[in-house]
């Protein structure tokens, strides 16, 4: 892989970076406080492309290349991290999918609305209280009747959940488990016993709404089943496979943000006559930092290039997701070391990148199952 963006990429980033730089990173500090969207930015990130990066421009999107779409989340996430989340959800998890497995007639419906930036936003609800990485022991319930299918049971930490005009759901569609036994729907939250619950309290990331959902005999068309019967498994495998790219740029971009601070900080504050930068110690930490920040973009590149050539990336993935989220805490960590007892402060941005950063080994897989996924494959490949 040639590992240089394309002209085209560049300026991408430069146009994603200027716009966060205006929008999204001057509120980031105050939504944080208040746990409100920035819906100014959101708004005017439609036709920007920003909200329809994985849905084709006959639909309505941008339909970036990988690599674009990795840029613009890290670049988003360099601004504010809880902005960051709810596009990337929005895309990778909600329009993704219907991109990739829905009928002409799911798509004409569904997408446009998606990219323009004038409607809600798109949520894709997996985890239950009793079934996170098991997704075979997810229990909400799909039955056919006559022409609807009706669902019942529960969701929780589902991101974008109230602000959003459908949610794709994983539900169960034959009581035994097994590989066929899942099946993903479109919900249109207008649906009749769909109870979207407040957003849930969070250690970071205030500017994204997480969810906990009912599902009450809620009663949808026949044809709002997602791709075929008994594929949810395999669907949902396939959307986590593109997400762990999404929250790897994610975690680059807090990371970068919180370096930058560290530098900024380590040049002003004096300590014993001289700028803290002068000390080893400081030096150490923002080498570490600026080296496995660069490591983690490359690795997020290359499964973003993997993914744009057709080729498996399920393994490098894991890979970048995992060694992406758990450098961002240490980075972040140490980014509040630099500053001292500032650090601790919300008065100091870096206190806010370091909640930020703490969710990301959890989500989208945690490390252990990203640990998991990587040992299978190397068991494979290595005789």
């Amino acid at each position: 892989m040639n590992f240089e963006l394309t002209e085209e990429q560049r300026m991408w980033r430069e146009m994603v970076h200027k716009f966060v730089a205006k929008e999204v990173k001057p509120k980031a500090a105050e939504l944080d406080e208040t746990k409100e969207l920035n819906w100014p930015a959101i708004r005017k990130m439609g036709p920007l492309g920003l909200l329809g990066m994985n849905i084709p421009e006959e639909y309505g999107g941008s339909g970036v290349d990988a690599v674009s779409a990795a840029i613009a989340i890290e670049e988003l996430a360099w601004g504010d991290g809880g902005t960051a989340l709810t596009v990337a959800a929005h895309n990778g998890l909600g329009c993704a999918p219907v991109a990739r497995f829905g009928t002409e007639a799911q798509k004409e419906q569904f997408l446009p609305r998606a990219a323009s930036g004038e409607s809600k936003l798109a949520a894709l609800a997996l985890t239950e209280p009793q079934a996170g990485s098991d997704l075979q022991g997810v229990q909400t319930r799909a039955v056919l009747e006559g022409d609807e299918w009706v669902l019942n049971g529960s969701k929780m930490w589902i991101t974008n959940a109230g602000d959003t005009d459908y949610i794709v759901t994983l539900a169960r569609t034959k009581a035994e488990r097994g590989s066929h036994s899942l099946s993903m729907f479109i919900v249109p939250t207008d649906t009749p016993g769909l109870y979207v619950a407040p957003p849930e309290k969070k250690m970071g990331l205030g500017g994204t709404h997480s969810h906990a959902i009912t599902y009450e005999n809620v009663r949808i068309p026949r044809d709002y089943l997602l791709g075929e019967e008994g594929r949810g498994l395999q669907q949902t495998l396939w959307t986590l496979d593109g997400g762990r790219i999404s929250i790897g740029a994610l975690s680059v971009g807090i990371a970068q943000a919180a370096l930058e601070e560290a530098v900024r900080y380590a040049k002003q504050r004096e300590a014993f006559g001289k700028p803290i930068a002068k000390f080893e110690a400081i030096q150490w930490m923002l080498a570490d930092a600026a080296t496995e920040i660069h490591a983690a973009r490359l690795m997020i590149y290359y499964t973003a290039w993997l993914k744009d050539q057709g080729q498996p990336y399920t393994k490098a993935g894991a890979m970048a997701k995992l060694f992406a989220t758990e450098m961002a805490e240490r980075v972040t960590r140490n980014a509040m070391q630099v500053h001292g007892g500032y650090g601790y402060s919300r008065e100091y941005p870096v206190e806010r990148m370091y909640r930020d950063a703490r969710l990301m080994t959890i989500g989208e897989g945690t490390s252990e199952v990203q640990r998991l996924v990587i040992a299978r494959r190397v068991l494979q490949e290595i005789q």
